[in-house]
């Protein structure tokens, strides 16, 4: 169960085509509305590919997937001034209302990926988003900040059955060649969650305080939770996987010993220590002189996810222009630029780093947890769990660090976290790259 050869790191280019003929002695598909069922059709590739039958259905599934998800995850962080405030905790202390929601997520996307690889993809996204909407649901309702952090944790666990399997499902029902695309769209969902759960929360909190905003969002998302289960079609080819543990760690070891696995994951937890440092932080910084925004205006800096939201759509025609390579590279200098642009003392060069700060990040995140799909051939729920696993650690170490930089050294501070973290993603592309000339030149003929 060794993830597919990665000779000359080519394989995940999305400017290749792989596409993995079906096997003849495959069952019929199943019906509309059947449990998941493992079906690959004889014939040519029944896969889903963009103006095909069920690929919009299935783009705006998970796409509401990702809104219910982001909206919940990051549900507190635009909030975390008044929070403080009506707490009495520092930045510190109320940024762990973030951090324990991605660090519990962290922590169970991978056993969620192994329960995903035996009862269905469909099946473990529609219970991890019944039980995170139900926790959303409870809260408001956290008598002391302890509470309100254990809640998040349980919450970030519930989430965690989403990425872990979202992935996993789009490899399998979309085409290779659309699937930097679909992908892109997911997180395009993500983007519009995250920003639509900050701007809601930011002007519902300025008139009725955070308890009533982060129960709007809850409420908002049990809305895409319903529809998402809806709109999903069946799954048709799925098939079932093994809970035995000894198998589950062999498939996550052949995963761990894939060098270029490795430096996705490394990539994708780099990318996530930068922008959750500076959300995780921004708040703070605006709401502070010179600034001194009201809370209603600070939630609506998040509107800038919206550029997110382009960026991950488009991640699919910037590989197909620069190769996925080129396109980290990309994403990781436009990310630089914004950090160094928001150091500004201006409100509308600080905004317009933010943009560059996003928009780079959502691309370089749409290239690589694309890139993983595309790698792994077998496992891959768990190939898919190791990276958002290793995502959302970088997510809370962002914010923790992030937030301890800016209570020691201001927002230089957190921006000097961002920019170690973007070096890092340059630096392990750059390993890739020459990997990757090392390898093509062993194989060219003498």
């Amino acid at each position: 169960m060794s993830p597919v050869s990665t000779k000359a790191s080519t394989a995940v280019d999305a400017r290749t085509s792989v596409t993995s003929p079906a096997s003849p002695s495959s069952p019929p598909p199943s019906a509309p509305g059947a449990p998941d069922s493992p079906d690959v059709p004889g014939g040519a590739d029944s896969r889903m590919a963009p103006g095909g039958p069920g690929f919009r259905r299935m783009s705006f599934a998970l796409f509401l997937a990702g809104v219910a998800t982001f909206a919940l995850l990051y549900s507190t962080q635009a909030l975390l001034p008044l929070i403080s405030g009506d707490l009495g905790a520092s930045a510190g202390d109320a940024s762990w209302t973030v951090a324990a929601a991605t660090g519990g997520l962290a922590v169970c996307v991978l056993p969620m990926s192994a329960l995903s690889e035996r009862y269905g993809r469909r099946t473990v996204m529609t219970a991890s988003l019944a039980v995170a909407v139900t926790v959303g649901l409870l809260v408001p309702f956290a008598p002391s900040l302890g509470s309100l952090v254990a809640l998040r944790a349980l919450q970030g666990a519930a989430l965690a059955g989403v990425p872990a399997s979202a992935t996993a499902y789009l490899a399998e029902e979309v085409r290779p060649k659309a699937l930097v695309t679909a992908i892109g769209l997911f997180v395009a969902g993500n983007s519009v969650g995250g920003m639509s759960g900050r701007v809601i929360t930011g002007w519902v909190a300025q008139e009725w305080g955070w308890r009533v905003a982060v129960g709007v969002i809850g409420v908002l998302a049990v809305a895409c939770a319903v529809a998402f289960r809806l709109l999903l079609p069946a799954p048709r080819h799925f098939r079932p996987g093994s809970l035995r543990p000894r198998v589950l760690l062999g498939t996550v070891r052949d995963h761990l010993a894939n060098p270029l696995l490795r430096r996705l994951y490394a990539i994708g937890a780099l990318f996530m220590t930068v922008f959750g440092g500076v959300y995780t932080v921004i708040g703070y910084r605006l709401a502070e002189a010179p600034f001194s925004l009201p809370q209603g205006v600070v939630g609506s800096i998040f509107l800038v996810y919206l550029v997110g939201t382009v960026a991950a759509s488009a991640a699919g025609r910037l590989v197909g222009r620069l190769g996925r390579r080129g396109a980290l590279y990309a994403a990781g200098g436009t990310t630089a630029a914004g950090l160094l642009l928001s150091l500004a003392g201006s409100l509308p060069l600080i905004l317009l780093g933010l943009v560059l700060i996003t928009g780079g990040f959502f691309a370089g995140h749409a290239v690589a947890s694309s890139a993983v799909g595309r790698t792994a051939t077998e496992g891959r729920a768990q190939a898919s769990a190791l990276y958002q696993s290793a995502y959302y650690v970088g997510s809370s170490a962002g914010s923790t660090v992030g937030a301890l930089a800016f209570h020691s050294g201001g927002w230089a501070g957190t921006v000097g976290v961002g920019l170690v973290a973007v070096t890092g993603v340059v630096a392990i592309t750059v390993l890739g790259t020459r990997a990757a000339r090392v390898e093509r030149r062993a194989l060219a003929p003498a």
